[in-house]
């Protein structure tokens, strides 16, 4: 893939008013609007249908269809008018100014107004585990019911990307605001929205079943009158469902035998697009609070002794790339310009040696436990699994430590209780957002996943990353971010294995699958039956 347009991350406009409608989409033909799709959804049960304080695939994909946003994007990281229907920056990016759109109501018929903006960014703010998202917003003034100002500390060039529909979902007030802890309060499981669609059952464990809302704020959306997440926690079920047609689209498809083998089917097609503003990597992240791994010789000698392209080859059967470092390299602030690691046995052995851990009389310099998140086997159990005999060259003895489900794998990760574990994580499109909670030593907090779990302390790369989050000069940007990421991966407090080939597989029947760079985090009241099943 190419690099990203700066223009299109970057710049700021100071004022748009662009066609609703994401770059591409096409109405259905006259006849063709209505009907059911059904989603294959591996993500798992999801705790709550409320992006505003839980982050992940399980909650995004059908909170998104409940809650509207401020703005949306294309596939081009350009944003597009959502529920604010133009925006301004102030010259000096200390403010965004939202000018709502007229007729937006919440599926229980109360208008949408800038109240419920204040109330939504301020609550994303304080209860998301994304701490830096909405940090610089000090306050959201509300003029008029149509105009909602953002106020910043300080400039923040992630501010629009955070008001897409999987960071921002706006919230009714009135339903939420109830003197509950907005992080347990019940209605996070009935929500009602803005957006498309409205929820109509959740049952756990088993489907989330959405209809359509006749009074959706876009004219004639959305055009299917039902989205049905069908809960499938087996991956042959998975499988099978999109075999059989008994489900029509599965998004984060990431097992390569299954989606070669569903390539297959005449009635089926695949695509890779969609998943750049998601930014998945897979790893391999060691705990600095164990010895040996508090050295760097160490870590830098386990990242030499495995083989990224093996991975991606024959693990992975051709699909994805190997990762070199903590951005993905379809980000515009992606550099190449790292070590890469490539397999060099004979480095790591002397890295290990130099570290004083000699081999013992069976070979042996010592021994670490590897975890691994249960669910996609090939990138988390079959990378662990292949790292046993590798790493046995260097004479490190691996033991394989599986959990029987995600709360147990997260709960050992979070609470510092592991030697190395694999890992998926997202980038979230900005580096503020989604790569900074991993590497500040601020964001070292026991029981929180996908935090700083490696305790990872860098004074250089905190001033770097507190340095590049507010800087608007592209280049700028981009050379602190550059910096940061030679310092990370010389470091290795992760060793990166690689980029997570997310696909998304669906009835060649439907039109308008969504590409955007959130891919199966959109809004999918574009989709529609070209041809629907028998």
């Amino acid at each position: 893939m190419p690099r990203l347009s700066r223009r299109h991350f970057i710049a700021l406009s100071s004022a748009m008013a662009l066609a609703p409608a994401a770059a591409g989409a096409e109405a259905p033909p006259a006849g063709r609007r209505g009907g059911t799709a059904i989603v294959a959804f591996g993500a798992g049960t999801p705790r709550h249908l409320n992006p505003a304080v839980q982050s992940g695939v399980a909650t995004a994909v059908p909170g998104i269809q409940i809650f509207a946003s401020p703005l949306r994007y294309d596939a081009e990281w350009t944003p597009h008018p959502y529920l604010a229907k133009s925006w301004k920056l102030a010259d000096d990016g200390l403010s965004v100014t939202l000018d709502l759109v007229d007729n937006a109501v919440f599926h229980d018929g109360h208008p949408v107004t800038s109240e419920d903006v204040a109330y939504s960014i301020l609550a994303i703010k304080k209860d998301h585990p994304f701490k830096d998202m909405f940090a610089p917003v000090d306050s959201v003034e509300t003029p008029d019911p149509q105009t909602a100002v953002i106020r910043l500390a300080h400039r923040h060039p992630a501010i629009l990307l955070a008001l897409s529909p999987a960071l921002c979902p706006i919230l009714p007030k009135h339903y939420f605001d109830d003197g509950t802890d907005l992080k347990i309060n019940p209605k996070n499981s009935t929500p009602i929205g803005s957006g498309p669609f409205k929820l109509a059952e959740f049952t756990p464990s088993d489907h989330i079943t959405l209809e359509r809302f006749d009074k959706f704020f876009l004219p004639d959306r959305p055009y299917l009158d039902r989205i049905i997440l069908q809960i499938i926690s087996d991956q042959t079920a998975l499988v099978v469902g999109m075999e059989q047609r008994q489900t029509h689209v599965q998004f984060f498809a990431s097992e390569p035998r299954d989606i070669d083998r569903l390539a297959k089917q005449p009635h089926l097609a695949v695509t890779d697009k969609g998943y750049a503003g998601i930014g998945p990597l897979n790893w391999l992240e060691f705990n600095l609070t164990k010895k040996p791994l508090d050295d760097k010789r160490v870590r830098q000698a386990i990242a030499y002794a495995f083989d990224r392209k093996f991975v991606t080859d024959k693990l992975l059967l051709g699909r994805g790339r190997p990762a070199t470092g903590p951005i993905h390299p379809d980000s515009p602030f992606y550099t190449a310009d790292v070590e890469h690691y490539a397999l060099d046995l004979d480095k790591a052995n002397k890295l290990l040696d130099e570290a004083g851990l000699k081999r013992g009389a069976d070979g042996t310099r010592f021994a670490l436990t590897v975890d691994y998140i249960p669910g996609p086997s090939v990138q988390q159990k079959g990378v662990a699994e292949y790292l046993r005999p590798q790493l046995k060259k260097v004479g490190i003895e691996v033991q394989v430590r599986a959990s029987p489900d995600f709360p147990t794998w997260a709960q050992r990760v979070n609470s510092w209780d592991f030697d190395m574990s694999m890992d998926v994580v997202f980038n979230w499109g900005d580096p503020v957002i989604g790569v900074d909670r991993t590497y500040l030593s601020s964001n070292i907090r026991q029981g929180v996943i996908w935090s700083n779990t490696q305790n990872y302390r860098n004074p250089k790369v905190d001033e770097l990353l507190e340095a590049a989050g507010p800087e608007i000069d592209p280049a700028r940007r981009e050379a602190l971010y550059t910096e940061f990421q030679k310092i990370v991966v010389d470091d290795v407090p992760i060793a990166y294995v690689n980029v997570v080939p997310f696909s998304t597989v669906y009835d060649r029947g439907l039109g308008n699958i969504p590409t955007s760079i959130w891919g199966g985090m959109s809004a999918m009241d574009e989709l529609y039956w070209e041809t629907p099943p028998a």
